[in-house]
């Protein structure tokens, strides 16, 4: 599935990084603490989270997930959209509560597969 396929089927908000909406996503990774995220996600991933600074899409490139996921109509900071469009890391934003969204996405990924 791609990144572009879940923001039209869960109705997401493309902050930035429109660029990257062709990544190929592989699974799902939830998580609020950076080193977590450092340590444990894997490509392909889609990261759910509630932090907006840059540092996330930093994390992001560098475990090369395919996109980041706010949560609870959080929007992310300037810098880190600016950043999300040079690095082509999409940045996604829901209405939905972690819990909501973790649990649509794994339904989605699992019907992909």
């Amino acid at each position: 599935m791609k990144v572009s396929e879940l923001v039209k089927e869960l109705d997401l908000v493309v902050f930035s990084g429109a660029e990257g909406l062709k990544r190929e996503i592989t699974g799902g990774y939830v998580s609020d603490l950076l080193s977590d995220v450092m340590g444990n996600s894997t490509e392909g991933d889609v990261w759910i989270t509630l932090q907006t600074h840059r540092n996330v899409v930093a994390i992001a490139s560098l475990k090369e997930l395919a996109c980041v996921l706010l949560v609870s109509s959080l929007a992310p900071e300037q810098n880190t959209a600016e950043h999300s469009n040079k690095e082509g890391i999409p940045v996604l934003g829901t209405t939905l509560s972690t819990f909501e969204i973790a649990g649509l996405l794994y339904q989605k990924i699992k019907s992909a597969k």
